[in-house]
């Protein structure tokens, strides 16, 4: 089973380079972020077309979230729990059935900037909510995959020029903090388990010419319960994605598990 994530940076912006790469890499499963969209006005037909079931959790002109899966999709849930006001469309789930059930998680993760603010102290709200969604789920001693776009550079290997992250909320203390605290849980961390080296990245800014000169840093993460990890056959970035025609400032990550 192939599972990717991607944020797409707004499903109308990339209606013509989703299709073109889902046709080129094949995955069977496809987390979303950014779509940008109301559930209503997401180009599903496209899709379904391609043989994709499709779940989306929108919200207009911001944020959101989808699932497209050629396997069937059951018990779909929509939005992080433990803050029922919380009008941000980030979090998506759905047991995957293959040759065995996944239940995956797509997230967006809040971006925290400018730091200090409110704004930080809803990314760790909200880190903090994901980190007891995972506390509840790991009991079920099954195959989970939590992917998504975490908005967190975890280490300085991840970011071509560490020190100009420093006072940013993707490299803050805290956000790595946090994300540490999910691996402490006994997350693995799929692209770290297969690729220890630096110089990977998932995200380049469209200034500066960061693409052009590699800029990038890696933000874009699949974790994987014990049971996902003993699966786990690769992970791999997608990086020649970001080269091609109207490309999302991110790029696909994806998973092959054995299920």
């Amino acid at each position: 089973m192939k599972i990717a994530t991607f944020n797409i940076n707004g499903i109308k912006a990339r209606i013509e380079a989703l299709p073109e790469w889902l046709e080129s890499a094949r995955p069977d499963v496809v987390c979303l972020q950014e779509i940008k969209s109301v559930d209503e006005a997401f180009p599903r037909e496209i899709f379904e077309a391609m043989g994709y079931n499709v779940e989306t959790h929108g919200q207009k002109s911001f944020n959101g979230v989808a699932i497209l899966s050629r396997l069937p999709l059951e018990d779909v849930t929509r939005g992080l729990p433990g803050d029922e006001d919380d009008p941000q469309a980030r979090w998506i789930e759905a047991t995957v059935v293959g040759k065995r059930a996944v239940r995956v998680c797509g997230l967006y993760l809040p971006n925290g900037n400018p730091a200090p603010g409110p704004k930080y102290d809803y990314k760790l709200a909200w880190m903090a909510r994901m980190e007891a969604r995972v506390r509840a789920l790991l009991p079920l001693e099954e195959p989970l995959v939590f992917c998504g776009d975490y908005n967190v550079i975890p280490e300085a290997k991840d970011a071509a020029k560490p020190e100009a992250w420093v006072t940013d909320a993707l490299y803050l203390p805290a956000s790595r903090a946090a994300f540490r605290r999910l691996l402490a849980l006994g997350l693995t961390e799929a692209f770290r388990a297969v690729q220890p080296a630096p110089g990977h990245y998932s995200f380049w800014d469209y200034q500066a010419g960061a693409w052009e000169r590699n800029n990038g840093i890696r933000i874009d993460h699949l974790l994987l319960s014990p049971q996902a990890a003993d699966l786990l056959l690769d992970c791999q970035i997608d990086k020649a994605t970001r080269g091609g025609t109207k490309p999302s400032d991110h790029v696909p990550v994806w998973i092959e598990l054995d299920a």
